[in-house]
């Protein structure tokens, strides 16, 4: 039910989808540009169509009462993101011990522009051994989707390279916010 009602509501909006690949049961999902809080929404929209149950690390501070049971609910995993809090390790663990995990990440790590993206998405998807499949929004075609699926390697700057270069072609919604640091 939840999957036509999200497919009608991206309809009415004026959204589309893009054809979509089989996405497999333990992956990262990376999802950008991020440059608004809309993008969430769009996400979460855009899985819930597709019958993927994606979790998203969201930092600890925006799970306040009542929006914290709203996010959990759309499938909100709390992030500490002080030093030390080893969320790789962690986050590669839950992948370990569970039969089907999905996990979607900002590598921007912020609505801000930054240059020099967040690699967080590439350590959790090695130690976890599971691909990266690169998600979009363009705002100016009104289209969502993924790009590729992408397996990391040992070179994290060349990897970041190049998934930051995949995004050149996509408008997000505030573009004064956004860089692919290249």
């Amino acid at each position: 039910m939840l999957k036509y009602f999200s497919r009608f509501i991206i309809k009415l909006i004026g959204w589309k989808l893009t054809p979509i690949p089989k996405i497999e049961d333990k992956c990262v999902i990376i999802a950008g540009p991020h440059t608004s809080m809309w993008d969430f929404l769009l996400a979460w929209l855009f899985f819930s169509s597709i019958s993927i149950k994606s979790k998203y690390l969201i930092k600890k501070e925006i799970f306040f009462f009542p929006l914290g049971y709203i996010i959990k609910a759309m499938g909100g995993i709390p992030v500490d993101r002080s030093p030390g809090n080893d969320m790789v390790n962690k986050v590669a663990m839950r992948f370990k011990n569970s039969k089907s995990f999905q996990l979607t990440i900002t590598p921007e790590g912020t609505r801000k522009k930054v240059n020099n993206w967040k690699k967080g998405f590439i350590y959790i998807a090695k130690r976890a051994n599971v691909p990266i499949y690169v998600g979009f929004v363009d705002y100016a075609k009104k289209e969502m989707g993924f790009i590729t699926k992408f397996t990391p390697s040992d070179d994290i700057k060349s990897d970041m390279k190049y998934i930051q270069g995949l995004y050149s072609g996509y408008s997000p919604k505030h573009p004064e916010r956004f860089s692919t640091g290249q």
